[in-house]
């Protein structure tokens, strides 16, 4: 199946001093028609600016980005095709401008509608959302947390697009909200067939809506498997970190388990030149890791960027 984006050796290095940030390091992957990608790491490894970067909100530093195997790396944003949906539901909305306003703009600027039109696509966009027509004259700050992302959501879907990143949508929301919005992302993708780049810190949320999991630290992706192959087979030390920092809804098996605990934060090391980047944490890094591992496939469909990956099951941590 071809790809509907593929990423290519992308890379975001941003100079800081004579010191250079890597944001994100030689990343490498593909999102499939349909398809939702779900993307964890903790804060500061760079899934916001990979996010971004893809639909070139930040111009990469150097790479390749595809839609549909078109390099358009070097070309304006796809506006039509790709879209972003912001993590904080109120700064990405204009407090000067209506919920329908703020939804009609991309349809004023892009869509060849009349006023008419266009009306009649808001009022829509607002019904498929959750919303109704008398929300039109409302402003943001007289909508709920989850009622503002829910105009984000309608925003982005103006201009009938393919591909949207979700920048962890559901981040600033009340639980019970959380989970109605990824349901409305859902029943939205089944009924637009869309393809989705989820961002979140979430775990158990990213379970839910994800097709595959991609796992980065320090601004590479250190893992990449279908969801329930990451979940109950992880491979790389720090995706085992991930998964055992994640609450278990049992208290005996929450208090007899054992964690892995981190010796540095993942924001402080995007400095670093060359080398797998856990290898501070690693208990099984040896000579080889003072070199970059490349991302491999070890088993059909499960990726991981580990020197060990021959003995991946036992490794660094286990």
């Amino acid at each position: 199946m071809t790809p509907l984006i593929r990423v290519q050796n992308l890379k975001k290095h941003y100079q800081i001093g004579k010191k250079t940030l890597k944001a994100v390091d030689d990343v490498s992957f593909a999102i499939y028609p349909n398809e939702t990608l779900g993307l964890v790491g903790e804060s500061g490894c760079g899934k916001t600016t990979l996010g971004r970067a893809i639909i070139q909100l930040f111009p990469p530093t150097s790479g390749s980005i595809y839609y549909l195997e078109k390099d358009i790396t070097k070309q304006k944003l796809l506006k039509k095709e790709m879209q972003y949906i912001f993590q904080d539901p109120f700064a990405s909305l204009n407090p000067r401008m209506t919920a329908g306003k703020i939804i009609e703009e991309p349809l004023v600027i892009h869509a060849n509608m009349n006023k008419k039109e266009r009306l009649e696509r808001v009022c829509n966009l607002l019904y498929q959302v959750g919303l109704s027509g008398e929300h039109y004259t409302r402003y943001p700050h007289e909508f709920s947390g989850g009622q503002r992302q829910r105009i984000g959501i309608a925003r982005a879907l103006a201009l009938n697009p393919s591909f949207i990143v979700c920048d962890e949508p559901i981040a600033s929301l009340d639980v019970s909200i959380q989970a109605q919005i990824v349901n409305l992302l859902k029943g939205l993708q089944e009924r637009h067939g869309l393809t989705y780049l989820f961002i979140s810190h979430d775990l158990a949320m990213v379970n839910n809506i994800s097709d595959r999991v991609a796992v980065m630290y320090k601004g590479k992706i250190v893992e990449l498997a279908e969801t329930y192959e990451l979940y109950s087979n992880p491979l790389h030390p720090y995706t085992k970190a991930l998964l055992a920092a994640n609450p278990i809804p049992d208290p005996e098996k929450e208090k007899n388990r054992v964690r892995m605990l981190l010796k540095e934060d993942p924001s402080t090391s995007h400095f670093l030149s060359n080398g797998c980047y856990f290898r501070q944490n690693c208990k099984k890094a040896h000579s080889d890791c003072a070199s970059s591992p490349k991302l491999r496939e070890v088993s059909p469909g499960h990726y991981v960027s580990c020197h060990l990956q021959k003995e991946v099951n036992t490794c660094c941590g286990s």
